[in-house]
């Protein structure tokens, strides 16, 4: 497969400013593959990096939901973290890359994601690589990566493992509280991105009565295509009151049974608490970025309830295969989460990419490789 000298990255060099650079493709390394890249979605992380960047990490070219195929690849590199067979051709997507020195990683093999030194492509500052994100024509895997060969995915399922692989962590972990039942009745508070990912893999796993709170009508009726019963519009009410109330007109007059925060906003996040029933649980899965403190009530919202509450903090490689058999009966049951992509942009257009993002114009902004 011809390779050329030169490749393209949209590099974020400043605030609010996304610039399309050029760099020599480097010789590729015994434990590296060069991938060509097809497309990486736009995450809310991206847009937090992009208005101010909150992790420090400019210059970077960004993009961390991407995929692409293998275009070279070091001698040392056959099969992927699954032990599948991997050739240049074959479609990638990435995971983290595990430091293996700090406490987590050596101590809780199976919880990579809480490595204290992960790195994640996309969120790698500038250095000799340079193709270090999806927003550019080539990404380089390097050694120590977690990578999959997801050939049998098309297109659009690879450019949403990544934030369906977050929403099956979330559901692991709400798993662990043992609260969650085929007649649970589940709440899910905010239908971004990730709420309504995190609404399909609760629908596919069979849970039926699932309400959804957002303020947006058409998010509010997509949501309601992959599964929600109930659907709870925060624009229809003047009061958290009149939420709570709301809520609870659906749910036995009690709240719900388990609940998931999707928002990443302090004052949802105290409210959700007010949403569950007693002996209730929570998944606090919205803040991948700090957005500020909110404040409970530990009598009333904890102790008097006894909610068993679990974060959720991104995945784990070991997730991914899970993630992949769900995009696949995902298909196969016709749950339409394809719906969720609604804007796709070139390389070239990657300021504008953000700003929708930002905008909150659509669901799943993507950039796509002509």
């Amino acid at each position: 497969m011809s390779i050329p000298k030169k490749g393209k990255v949209a590099m974020l060099t400043d605030i609010r400013k996304i610039e399309v650079l050029e760099f020599d493709i480097p010789a590729i390394g015994d434990d590296e593959i060069l991938l060509k890249v097809e497309g990486c979605g736009v995450c809310g992380t991206d847009a937090h990096e992009y208005k101010g960047d909150p992790f420090a990490l400019r210059p970077v070219v960004l993009g961390h939901e991407g995929t692409g195929e293998v275009v070279a690849i070091g001698k040392n590199i056959t099969h992927d973290f699954v032990n599948k067979p991997v050739k240049v051709g074959d479609k990638l997507i990435t995971c983290i890359i595990p430091c293996g020195e700090c406490h987590a990683c050596k101590t809780t093999p199976a919880r990579t994601n809480l490595c204290e030194k992960v790195g994640i492509y996309g969120l790698i500052p500038e250095d000799k690589y340079h193709f270090n994100g999806y927003f550019g024509e080539y990404v380089i895997i390097r050694k120590g990566s977690t990578f999959f060969n997801v050939s049998d995915l098309d297109l659009d399922s690879r450019l949403l493992v990544e934030p369906f692989a977050v929403a099956m962590h979330a559901l692991e972990r709400a798993k662990t509280t043992g609260l969650l039942r085929f007649d649970s009745k589940v709440l899910i508070q905010g239908c971004g991105p990730i709420g309504l990912c995190v609404l399909s893999v609760v629908r596919a796993m069979g849970i039926e009565e699932i309400i959804v709170v957002d303020g947006s009508a058409s998010r509010l009726e997509l949501a309601k295509e992959l599964g929600a019963t109930h659907l709870i519009n925060i624009s229809d009410y003047k009061t958290a009151e009149e939420e709570i109330e709301a809520v609870k007109a659906v749910s036995d007059g009690l709240g719900a049974q388990f609940a998931f925060q999707c928002t990443g906003v302090p004052k949802a996040a105290a409210l959700m608490w007010r949403l569950v029933r007693r002996g209730g649980g929570l998944c606090e899965v919205g803040f991948f970025v700090d957005n500020g403190e909110c404040t409970i009530n530990p009598h009333l919202d904890l102790c008097n309830k006894e909610i068993t509450a679990v974060g959720s903090w991104v995945y784990t490689p070991e997730e991914y295969p899970a993630t992949f058999a769900f995009m696949k009966l995902a298909k196969s049951i016709k749950l339409p989460i394809h719906k969720l992509i609604t804007h796709r942009f070139p390389l070239d257009q990657m300021n504008e990419a953000m700003e929708t993002n930002i905008r909150m114009d659509g669901i799943k902004v993507c950039f796509v490789a002509n």
